[in-house]
């Protein structure tokens, strides 16, 4: 406190504003050491905040690649095991027309998703691009005997370069 504000105390209610002493309000090193810790406060989270908004469209990306391994996985363990008629190789034309057992999937690749007996990509999955490969398992699974069960293995490339596979399996009850 100032002397002169001690002193002179009862001189008047206008003499604080006149002592040199007394500070009011903040000072121009305050206010410059606010600025630069609000400003490297307010740069880390914009910082964050465009990593998260640039990645955040690949979790949608990935969850499409997966429902549409899932999809072709269950369409393939869907199919006949074996069957009396000539096995036809899949390709997009034929997946609704002609019958297909779930060995007939093997070697099926494809560009685009389609549903089953679409003619054109489903809209916005144009640049998936799908894979299938059926393996007949070789010895004795989980006590069915060999050559009754199918690996089916489902890979779909997102339009990142991601890849995804679901594996299923089809047995012949």
């Amino acid at each position: 406190m100032c002397i002169s504000s001690q002193l002179h105390s009862h001189a008047g209610a206008g003499h604080a504003r006149d002592c040199p002493c007394v500070q009011r309000g903040i000072s121009l090193v305050e206010l410059i050491m606010f600025i630069v810790i609000v400003s490297v406060a307010l740069a880390g989270i914009l910082l964050v905040m465009n990593t998260t908004s640039k990645s955040s469209a690949d979790p949608l990306v990935r969850k499409q690649a997966i429902a549409a391994a899932y999809s072709l996985l269950e369409e393939v363990q869907l199919q006949d095991f074996t069957a009396a008629a000539p096995n036809v190789a899949v390709t997009q034309l034929n997946r609704a027309t002609v019958y297909h057992i779930a060995s007939d999937y093997n070697g099926f690749a494809t560009t685009g998703i389609y549903a089953v007996n679409g003619v054109a990509a489903i809209t916005g999955l144009e640049n998936y691009s799908a894979a299938v490969a059926v393996t007949p398992e070789a010895a004795a699974w989980n006590g069915i005997p060999a050559g009754n069960v199918l690996k089916i293995d489902v890979t779909v490339a997102s339009p990142n370069g991601d890849t995804f596979t679901a594996t299923g399996y089809r047995t012949n009850y």
